[in-house]
């Protein structure tokens, strides 16, 4: 087992499952795809059972612990095999690993199986980097690019230091900074619906903070963020896009000449 941080990671498997989130099946299933790619590559042997479906997460931060319990309980038993769980979303990964164990904690038999579960429970930038130890060899132009984080995966997962260090085996990439990084996009799972008019002045003040780094595109870890900020660009007629990490990766590595 290998330190970093507070976390101890396991040697690179020849297996893992995939929890593909339900905003990457219905919206983004590129992303899916491409995180099935880069892991593949690696030499790693993908499952993906078919049965799975949301993490729990939006009726959870909206006060239904009934529905989010027997949700939770469907995605524990999915995954039978002793094998890392990815999660190519950091507010998914972290509402599985930080939150499943509290929600059985009235349970002692369920709590056990939880908190088993939850150190199995790894976000795709997070496993790329402390587990795969991947070496990303850059094959695109010279691009500048900004990253935008969920405020909960920074806060939970870390996935903001992840997904730079990986940026950061780019030479070709120039990750721009800017000062509304650690801030939501507005989106916060239910939150965008409840509070549509909030929601959208949150993503606006996001998407002028990406534009004023002349970034040619931004990469985010979270579906859910990447749709929102897309949207309200499109909503503006900018030509200005994101991409899921994932896709961004597998593609300025080469895709398929890509390196094993």
């Amino acid at each position: 087992m290998e330190e970093a941080g507070l976390r101890h990671y396991p040697g690179k498997p020849s297996r893992v499952y995939l929890f593909g989130t339900c905003l990457i099946d219905l919206f983004c299933p590129d992303a899916g795809l491409d995180t099935v790619r880069l892991l593949e590559r690696e030499g790693i042997e993908v499952h993906f059972p078919a049965d799975q479906t949301c993490c729990g997460q939006p009726a959870h931060s909206s006060g239904f612990p009934e529905q989010t319990r027997a949700v939770a309980l469907a995605q524990l038993r999915l995954f039978p095999e002793p094998w890392p769980v990815i999660v190519p979303s950091g507010s998914c990964a972290g509402m599985m690993r930080h939150h499943y164990p509290k929600i059985f904690a009235d349970d002692a038999r369920l709590l056990s199986e939880a908190k088993a579960f939850a150190e199995r429970i790894f976000e795709l930038s997070e496993f790329l980097l402390h587990v795969v130890k991947i070496r990303l060899i850059d094959q695109g132009t010279p691009a500048r690019v900004a990253l935008h984080t969920s405020c909960a995966a920074r806060r939970e997962m870390s996935t903001h230091l992840h997904a730079r260090a990986l940026l950061g085996q780019l030479p070709g990439v120039e990750v721009a900074l800017h000062g509304h990084e650690s801030e939501c996009c507005g989106f916060g799972g239910t939150f965008s619906l409840k509070h549509p008019a909030i929601s959208s002045a949150m993503a606006c003040d996001k998407v002028e903070a990406i534009k004023e780094t002349g970034a040619q595109t931004f990469v985010s870890a979270d579906c859910g963020c990447m749709l929102n900020l897309n949207h309200t660009l499109q909503k503006r007629g900018d030509d200005l896009q994101g991409q899921h990490l994932a896709t961004f990766l597998w593609q300025r590595s080469g895709g398929e000449r890509g390196q094993r």
